[in-house]
């Protein structure tokens, strides 16, 4: 498909169904520790992606690019992305998906503050500037705001804003360093190659690695690495070779909205008002943060 400069109906369909994805993405992780150790899950997650990237490559009749200059930083993603995980399948564990999703979802925000002072052209201007207030204050009432029902936890919602921390970081990497040279698909195989070995070996730390094990576990871990990461992230790519990126990350918005209705309809967690107060503002946030900046029209 040629590139478009608007989403059309087809676009916005797919990225609707995107953001249900990774909406449901929370639920099944949160199942899934429920028979594997979180570390341990994230380690073979990455794992079973590195399988499945490079066979996208070799079936695209591609070859790893490792391009000099790109190792160290290739690593250097990598383990953030280790520390992302650790962070993310640690707060579901220990807190609701609604309350991570909130959180986790923040990540725009973190980038736009971190971009303002380290990327040229990345200018926080006054919408953005009222996005990452509104968002910021959403985050923060999810944080102290916890109800007695038990859902909510102090460590785990830490957890979830470390989570959206080490995404951000990962996203800095990839742009201010010579991996923006690299196809995407390859900036994802250093992220799983680096991240498995380091996830696999501090899985331990945190624990028995296999708790109550079930098949329906090991189809969650299944759906994980094939459906969620692999195909979602090539379905990603395409769609941001097609339309432009602001376009498409006006769309970010939905995700935690769908993570946490998922949650309340599939998990039966609680949506108290303040938690409902806090996911308005992140979402609000979210989207005067991705809003398009309008070009100064030419003085006649």
């Amino acid at each position: 498909m040629q590139r478009k400069p608007n989403i059309d109906m087809f676009g916005a369909i797919s990225l609707i169904g995107f953001s249900v994805l990774l909406g449901f993405n929370q639920v099944v992780i949160k199942v899934v520790n429920g028979g594997l150790q979180p570390v341990f899950f994230a380690g073979l997650r990455s794992l079973g992606v590195i399988f499945c990237v490079w066979l996208w490559i070799r079936l695209r009749g591609r070859k790893l690019d490792f391009k000099p200059g790109t190792i160290g930083a290739g690593i250097l993603m990598g383990v953030v992305f280790a520390f992302e995980f650790i962070c993310l399948f640690m707060a579901l564990d220990l807190t609701s998906v609604t309350r991570t999703t909130v959180i986790f979802y923040s990540m725009p925000v973190w980038l736009a503050i971190a971009a303002h002072f380290l990327m040229p052209g990345e200018r926080i201007t006054p919408i953005k500037a009222a996005g990452l207030l509104m968002a910021f204050a959403g985050v923060s009432w999810a944080i102290i705001s916890r109800g007695s029902g038990g859902e909510g936890s102090l460590t785990g919602d830490l957890f979830a804003l470390g989570a959206a921390f080490g995404w951000a970081g990962i996203t800095l990497v990839a742009r201010a360093t010579r991996l923006s040279e690299v196809r995407a698909e390859m900036q994802v195989f250093w992220q799983v190659l680096v991240s498995a070995p380091i996830l696999l070996a501090v899985a331990p730390l945190f624990g028995p690695l296999v708790r109550d094990l079930e098949p329906v576990h090991l189809w969650g871990l299944g759906f994980q690495i094939v459906v969620v990461v692999s195909a979602g992230f090539i379905f990603w790519l395409r769609l941001l070779s097609i339309y432009p990126a602001s376009s498409v990350a006006s769309f970010s918005f939905l995700t935690p909205i769908f993570g946490v209705f998922m949650g309340w309809l599939l998990l039966g967690e609680t949506l108290s008002p303040s938690l409902i107060l806090s996911l308005v503002l992140v979402a609000g946030g979210i989207l005067l943060v991705n809003r398009p900046v309008r070009a100064p029209q030419a003085v006649p």
